[in-house]
């Protein structure tokens, strides 16, 4: 498996750590926000790209009552955890680039946080094209730069003092490095999509220690492959978890998150 390959799968290891430590600090605040946007489109039938273990998924069947969702992901992994978790949806693993849909089959397509791992975006973006109805929509969010989030920042930080010259840089190259609403629109137009809004938000999240975020960013993330091999992995983990906890504080922590929340129709 490549480095670029690595840096988007997730392990069997990994999902519950992510949906334990990550998914209500990071995920669950935004989750809410997109379903109250995907409810104002009042779509049927709903899939969803990039599912994780359903943390929007969830939001979206509570906002969506009477709607179709399918959710998928790339990750069987992902899959099996998110289908246990949220059963009322219809669960699939499936290559964004080849989605094993039918063309015009859904009325909305949404992507919370998903979009910056599609090796090829264009490509990602054309199968949306193709399954989406006429007056489909294409609602979808990416991470802001690194430093407009401060969970992030504090982690990438610690890791880079306790790994001089080898931390690796998967939040900074993959979650954090699709930023500028231009190269999304020039993406997006490529695939026969048109841009119609890009609204820049700052969410607040709240994680019971800086300890439990480091935790799920070092085992629930693919930096966990980074350190697996390592004999020094342990002291690696403690050191970014001592240092990210002087960054921001021990007990509950709050801090800002900055994402970017798109919306596409049809060319």
């Amino acid at each position: 498996m490549s480095a670029d390959d690595a840096n988007r799968r997730w392990t069997r290891s990994m999902p519950e750590a992510y949906e334990r430590h990550l998914v209500p600090v990071l995920f669950r605040p935004f989750a809410s926000d997109m379903a109250v946007r995907a409810a104002a489109l009042r779509p049927r039938t709903v899939l969803e790209l990039a599912a994780g273990t359903g943390a929007l998924t969830s939001a979206l069947l509570t906002a969506l009552p009477t709607a179709s969702m399918v959710a998928t992901d790339l990750n069987e992994a992902m899959v099996s955890a998110g289908s246990a978790r949220e059963p009322r949806a219809r669960w699939r693993q499936a290559d964004a680039q080849a989605l094993p849909f039918e063309d015009g089959a859904f009325d909305l397509v949404v992507c919370q946080f998903g979009v910056m791992f599609f090796p090829d975006r264009p490509s990602a973006y054309a199968e949306v094209r193709r399954v989406l109805g006429p007056r489909g929509r294409f609602l979808f969010s990416s991470w802001g730069p690194l430093a407009s989030h401060a969970f992030d920042v504090a982690f990438q930080a610690a890791l880079e003092e306790s790994m001089p010259g080898q931390a690796p840089a998967f939040l900074r190259d993959v979650p954090h490095g699709y930023t500028d609403p231009d190269v999304v629109a020039a993406d997006l137009a490529t695939a026969g999509l048109t841009m119609a809004t890009a609204e820049e938000v700052t969410l607040k999240g709240v994680a019971e220690s800086a300890a439990s975020v480091a935790t799920g960013l070092l085992t629930g993330t693919p930096v966990s492959a980074a350190l697996r091999a390592r004999e020094d992995a342990q002291a690696i983990r403690a050191a970014v978890t001592r240092k990210m906890t002087d960054r921001l504080g021990a007990g509950p922590v709050t801090a800002p998150m900055t994402a970017t929340v798109y919306t596409a129709h049809p060319a």
